[in-house]
């Protein structure tokens, strides 16, 4: 598997063990021409690899707003990986930017990460909305998966309220919750995911479950 790191904020890369500010290359160079996106892979300790960020990606939105077919930069860029992994993995920016674009147009399918509280189901239904756009326009075959409930606290009513309207407003598939808990706060500071660093944890246990659903 290769996970893609996306976010300028780098959060992948660092909760995966690396130091974004010193790490090269990255996605962004990868995107700018200057690097194959072979030669900025990298090798996680818990089994599969990674294709990093750092803040410089966020100079990849003025570069690709320039550039001709922008919304495929991503798509050609990983080309040549395609055939080496049998799941890659693209982890987009809280934003509806370029980034998320490209993205979205090199997908297969999308994993909608939803917390239940109001202004996550907005954006939900500004997602969905681009979503149809990018079907329309850049990738006829994007499918969404479900809606994934994340930091899921079932006993409050706002949150239980909000899985709910979700469900029904949108018609999109609501799948099992993860439950919010501590560990998923502890876990980047160890540099592995919450699968190494509490395997038998309820919400890693969740996650597992969610892989083996997506991935038979």
């Amino acid at each position: 598997m290769l996970a893609v790191d996306l976010d300028p904020q780098a959060a992948l890369t660092y909760s995966l063990g690396f130091e974004p500010d010193d790490v090269e290359p990255t996605i962004h160079d990868v995107l700018a021409g200057r690097t194959p996106a072979t030669d900025a892979v990298l090798s996680v300790e818990e089994g599969f690899d990674l294709l990093p960020a750092n803040i410089d990606l966020a100079g990849a939105e003025a570069y690709l707003l320039g550039r001709t077919a922008r919304e495929y930069a991503l798509k050609e860029a990983l080309e040549e990986l395609v055939e080496r992994y049998e799941v890659l993995v693209l982890d987009c920016p809280p934003s509806l930017g370029v980034l998320t674009i490209n993205a979205l147009t090199a997908a297969d399918q999308v994993l909608i990460p939803l917390q239940c509280e109001t202004l996550s189901h907005r954006g939900v239904g500004q997602l969905l909305a681009t979503i149809e756009d990018i079907r329309r326009l850049t990738n006829r075959t994007l499918r969404v998966v479900g809606l994934l409930p994340t930091m899921y606290d079932g006993r409050t009513r706002h949150a239980r309220e909000t899985l709910h309207r979700v469900g029904e407003e949108f018609g999109v598939p609501v799948l099992d919750p993860v439950p919010k808990s501590i560990r998923f706060a502890e876990a980047p500071a160890s540099g592995v995911s919450i699968l190494g660093f509490s395997p038998a944890h309820p919400g890693a246990t969740a996650y597992r479950a969610l892989s083996e659903a997506l991935i038979p």
